[in-house]
């Protein structure tokens, strides 16, 4: 009786070391793409989202407290004893949230720096790993809380470096008592991107693309990149493709 014996094909070791390093080179070529459209789009959903649930709160906030334009105006600082020294337990920011905003909100904690050099900024950690600082001085939202970074030395405070505005933190405002010409896009408006002074252009004098201030560009403004958020909303709360900065 014949035996037929099935010849089997197999790959070579020299075949699948060169398929091994064509999946390497592909591999190299697009993990950093794919891990920048990651991070663009933790980015872009974050905004969104910070943007609406904000927002509700203060329409929530209104039906109690009434119309936003009347409320208190937000602090920076602290409170005062009976001989007018500053009380670093308690801090302005953090009174007006708990008045205005913390009935209205779901958060993870929140917190503030009642230090000597501080301002008593409110941090607002959300459940989705992102954290709004706020006090009279502004509103800076990170969507990934790890970027944070203040440090705290022997001179005192220092807050968040502004190299990093427009990726990894982004700049909003509340001014809806300001009518003025300097505060019109914030005026009767809740939560926006931060647009003080913008002159509604893209590419003038104080646009968002352009302004000398606060654009939204490649080379760092003194007052850091404000105007990115604003750019990033106008596009429907996704980041153009032109955009000047790498995530």
């Amino acid at each position: 009786m014949n035996k037929k014996f099935k010849q089997l094909n197999a790959f070579t070791l020299a075949e699948v070391l060169i398929t091994l390093g064509i999946i390497g080179v592909v591999a190299a070529v697009t993990m950093p793409t794919l891990i920048q459209n990651y991070k663009k789009h933790v980015v872009e959903t974050r905004l969104a989202k910070f943007y609406t649930t904000m927002n509700q709160a203060i329409q929530m906030s209104e039906t109690v407290n009434g119309d936003k334009k009347d409320w208190d105006t937000l602090g920076s600082g602290f409170e005062t004893d009976e001989e007018g020294n500053p009380d670093y337990t308690k801090s302005t920011a953090m009174a007006w949230f708990d008045k205005y905003l913390k009935p209205y909100l779901k958060y993870a904690r929140v917190e503030s720096f009642n230090l000597l050099n501080s301002t008593g900024q409110v941090h607002l950690y959300f459940n989705d790993g992102s954290v709004l600082l706020f006090s009279a001085s502004g509103w800076s939202f990170f969507p990934d809380a790890k970027k944070l970074k203040i440090i705290i030395d022997e001179n005192g405070l220092k807050n968040f470096s502004r190299d990093n505005s427009g990726t990894d933190y982004f700049s909003f405002s509340f001014l809806p008592n300001n009518s003025t010409t300097v505060g019109k896009y914030h005026y009767n408006k809740g939560i926006e991107p931060f647009l003080v002074t913008w002159d509604g252009s893209l590419d003038g004098q104080n646009g968002l693309k352009t302004s000398q201030r606060y654009g939204c560009k490649e080379e760092l403004p003194p007052n850091g990149r404000a105007y990115c958020t604003a750019l990033i909303m106008l596009n429907g709360w996704k980041i153009p493709k032109d955009y000047p900065l790498k995530f």
